[in-house]
């Protein structure tokens, strides 16, 4: 028995045609096939909501299944057009035509523009001590860039470039296609000159007629004091190359910080430890602690408790944008020798005669 077709959409039964059409929208954003590759019944789940849509937007057809449900629409001799087409594409314009609005979202539908560049990705690495002063890397990646022999026409240098004959230059086909429901015509680039319009007589023979070739690009990436690790620096043009007339795409370096034991990073502040005997903890005194400008003394209050954190105001990381550096936090860590010479016992010894427990 086939799921009610306002539960399908998630709509109340007394929803308004807008609201119809945003939640169709909505499910063929999740469900469309090419957003759920690893779902073999996503295609199946794309028919059901696109059936529930063409039942529930004509006005007609809502009102019978509302007085008789499905079997009212099937004994009216309704059948969904939805499981009469071969493939999503043809369902989007069947129902809205080669305009649909869903072309755009999922890539099909009578785009004959040029086609820009994909983006790359790649990662570098970072020590702390290089996100306080910023620093720079160069970057190897592979990517699709525009052949130098032809310049990207795809013609050897010297010899003429013909008007496709198959597309007569328009870059398109259409493709005309009966169905029950009347002839449907769909448009696609054209297979001889990839939506171009234009054939070169004598392919070159260094990117084989294509425009572009594969290489190794390097790349100087400047990567700004501040950057935490997982961000990611964009350089826009520095991806793939497009189509004639397109834009490449960008590059994105992702930079991971590589961990410092000397330290824990929390944003813009450091955590660092300093480990004291209990004597020096009692009497207080100077101690040498790392910072990531070189050593630094200091001090340690007398009666110092394990945890207590001594303040280094302004020696932690900058923020992004030029903002003030933060903090860093030395906590303190008392540390309990346990194997004492005879003469530190007796002196301990003597020591804790004196004392008494709080």
């Amino acid at each position: 028995m086939p799921r009610d077709y306002y539960e399908v959409l998630g709509v109340d039964r007394g929803a308004s045609d807008a609201e119809i059409k945003r939640a169709f929208r909505r499910l063929a954003r999740e469900l469309h096939p090419d957003v759920n590759k690893d779902d073999p019944n996503a295609e199946e789940k794309f028919k059901e909501a696109a059936e529930a849509y063409e039942v529930l937007s004509d006005p007609e057809r809502r009102a019978t299944y509302d007085r008789y449900g499905h079997d009212g629409l099937r004994s009216g001799g309704w059948s969904p057009r939805a499981q009469s087409f071969g493939s999503v594409e043809d369902i989007f314009n069947a129902f809205f035509g080669s305009d649909s609005p869903f072309g755009d979202i999922f890539g099909f539908g009578g785009r004959s523009g040029p086609s820009p560049g994909a983006d790359v990705g790649t990662r570098v690495q970072i020590g702390l001590d290089e996100v306080l002063t910023g620093t720079s890397r160069e970057v190897s990646f592979e990517a699709v860039v525009v052949c130098d022999h032809c310049r990207g026409n795809g013609a050897e240098p010297g010899t003429p470039i013909r008007t496709c004959e198959t597309c007569g230059g328009q870059g398109v086909v259409r493709q005309a296609t009966r169905t029950a429901f009347g002839q449907m015509v769909r448009t696609g680039a054209c297979p001889t000159c990839g939506g171009e319009g234009r054939t070169p007589e004598q392919p070159c023979g260094v990117c084989g007629g294509q425009g572009r070739v594969a290489r190794t690009r390097t790349w100087d990436v400047e990567i700004p004091a501040g950057i935490e690790s997982g961000q990611r620096i964009r350089i826009r043009g520095a991806g793939h190359a497009g189509d004639p007339g397109a834009a490449a795409g960008d590059l994105y370096v992702e930079v991971e910080v590589v961990p410092d034991e000397r330290f824990e990073r929390h944003g813009e502040h450091l955590l660092s430890r300093v480990r004291i005997t209990p004597t020096r903890a009692m009497l207080g005194g100077k101690v040498t602690v790392p910072t990531l400008e070189g050593e630094r003394e200091v001090e340690i209050p007398a009666g110092a408790q394990p945890g207590e954190r001594l303040v280094l105001r302004g020696l932690g990381l900058p923020g992004l944008n030029g903002r003030r550096r933060g903090d860093q936090i030395v906590e303190v860590e008392i540390v309990v020798p346990s194997n004492l010479s005879r003469e530190q016992r007796e002196l301990a010894e003597r020591l804790e005669a004196t004392l008494e427990a709080p």
